[in-house]
């Protein structure tokens, strides 16, 4: 699993600094994306980077896994503290939640939130 979290880490860190491009690198050209604001999925690249766009505009959202453990059906389960700003910086929430990722062929193909 080491490539797995490798490639996870490298998603995180691309997500907090913004970096939308090389994350969407690290996706499937038809990733399942779970939508935490509205709920649903979105797809494909262009359909994660529109809610990644429209999520910062509005958020200062920012994750750091602690735990990466591999679930009982080959997924990647990713312990992540989730902090959440409003764009001035006042806290909105932070908390522990659970990432789940299916990856194929060196890519993520989807993700879900526990």
């Amino acid at each position: 699993m080491t490539d797995e979290i490798l490639l996870l880490q490298r998603l995180y860190r691309q997500f907090n600094s913004r970096d939308i491009e090389n994350a969407l690198a690290t996706l499937g050209k038809d990733v399942a994306w779970a939508n935490g604001m509205e709920g649903g999925y979105v797809h494909g690249h262009d359909g994660v980077r529109n809610y990644w766009t429209r999520q910062w505009a509005t958020i200062d959202p920012r994750v750091e896994p602690t735990q990466f453990h591999s679930g009982s059906h080959g997924e990647v389960v990713v312990e992540v503290h989730q902090t959440v700003r409003d764009l001035g910086g006042k806290l909105l929430t932070e908390r522990m939640v659970g990432h789940i990722f299916q990856i194929e062929g060196g890519l993520v193909s989807r993700f879900d939130i526990r």
